[in-house]
């Protein structure tokens, strides 16, 4: 075009028009980029995964910031709401957590503050083939508060245990000091004995830290328990694909959990949040099978990333 040619409208505008767009575009990315996770569509894995909490979406509230009800973000899953649990409560809605939003600690994320409460799904056998041979791995972005002292050192984050006698099923834990443990109880009874004990180096292994991980610091804590028969490996890990304890557990084919709880070990309708934890989950997710070493760094990058988790000590 020659220096003194008039432009063409049309083209101007044109240009104008995709330059518009473009500008608009850059904004979205950026936005995306900013603003915190909505329902894990970015997760860097989905393969197996059948559960995924997230404060940011899905959580339904009454009475103001109590939470009745926080909906699985995955799609067509068979797990689907964890609801309130007013059945052996003296006072109704009061197991209700309550939702915490624009935490600047990670990120302007979301999380749900729990104080001996849970949420409940009410499906009896959703989680119980990860157990008997599936395996498993879970995530839980989360921070804890000082531990109010019931059952000693048994402050549940989660579990699934059944609602009885030999209690099988997995849960993650804090002892009363606030080191992290977590366990698969498989329903096998000790020879010789009535009960299950709380743990059983050859049955029941605890799987812990050896320190207390801080009050009011958000970690990435995980675990994960081998597929197949015979005895697999159960693992912990803390912002690390680095495992902080392993042991091995014996699987069980005929083991028989329960309800899943968040907040408590079990749908503990005898009592309710005296096995429960005090502290804070941003984010948590099941998948139904063990992930590999590489697949389990990803996700830590992942989720170390979008919850700004500060991994130094």
């Amino acid at each position: 075009m020659k220096d003194n040619q008039p432009i063409n409208p049309t083209s101007q505008h044109a240009l104008l028009r995709w330059g518009g767009l473009l500008v608009l575009l850059l904004m979205s990315f950026a936005l995306a980029e900013a603003s915190p996770e909505q329902g894990g569509s970015r997760l860097p894995v989905v393969d197996g995964l059948m559960l995924d909490l997230d404060a940011n979406v899905g959580v339904e509230l009454e009475a103001g910031s109590r939470v009745k009800a926080w909906k699985n973000q995955v799609e067509n899953a068979a797990v689907d709401l964890f609801v309130k649990r007013d059945e052996g409560r003296e006072e109704a809605g009061s197991g209700r957590p309550t939702l915490k939003t624009e935490v600047e600690a990670i990120g302007g994320n979301s999380t749900l503050v729990f104080a001996e409460q849970e949420l409940i799904n009410m499906d009896e056998d959703a989680f119980d083939h990860l157990v008997t041979g599936r395996g498993y791995t879970w995530f839980s972005v989360m921070s804890v508060d000082k531990q109010h002292v019931g059952k000693k050192d048994v402050n549940s984050f989660f579990g699934n245990l059944r609602n009885g006698p030999p209690y099988d099923g997995f849960w993650g834990n804090l002892m009363d000091d606030n080191r992290v443990w977590m366990g698969t109880r498989n329903g096998i009874m000790p020879k010789g004995k009535k009960r299950v004990a709380l743990w059983d180096e050859e049955l029941n292994p605890c799987v812990a830290t050896s320190e207390p991980i801080e009050e009011n610091r958000y970690y990435l804590i995980m675990g994960r328990m081998g597929a197949g028969a015979g005895t697999v490996d159960l693992e912990l890990f803390v912002n690390s694909s680095t495992p902080v304890d392993r042991k091995p557990v014996p699987v069980n084919p005929k083991a028989n959990p329960s309800r899943m709880a968040i907040g408590q070990e079990r749908d503990a309708i005898n009592h309710p949040g005296k096995e429960s934890f005090h502290g804070e989950i941003a984010r948590f997710l099941v998948f139904e099978r063990p992930l590999s070493d590489a697949e389990l760094s990803s996700m830590i990058g992942h989720l170390i990333k979008v919850y700004e988790i500060e991994t130094g000590d």
